[in-house]
């Protein structure tokens, strides 16, 4: 009997300096390593958002990872919350 898959979406919001730090690139760098889909961007109140799907255990990494951000970045909250799955098929950088 094979264990069943499961796969989850999670909305994530990160504060701190994570504008200008090459944050949005480094996150798709280590969600395509992780095998997630989804999306990140920067919002106008200078967080970044990501929306990420895949397995639970390659969730959480991503989430932890979240927390240290690239080089330059400053993380001072993540927040996330497990949403509705949307199925997305890439990891894309937006505006």
């Amino acid at each position: 009997m094979s264990e069943k898959i499961i796969f989850r979406s999670y909305k994530i919001t990160v504060k701190g300096k994570v504008q200008g730090v090459a944050y949005r690139f480094n996150a798709q760098a280590v969600g395509h390593k992780l095998n997630l889909t989804g999306y990140v961007k920067n919002q106008h109140d200078g967080s970044v958002f990501a929306h990420v799907e895949g397995k639970e255990d390659d969730i959480n990494k991503f989430i932890d990872w979240c927390y240290l951000g690239s080089r330059l970045a400053k993380v001072t909250e993540v927040a996330a919350e497990e949403t509705e799955f949307m199925g997305f098929q890439t990891f894309e950088i937006k505006k």
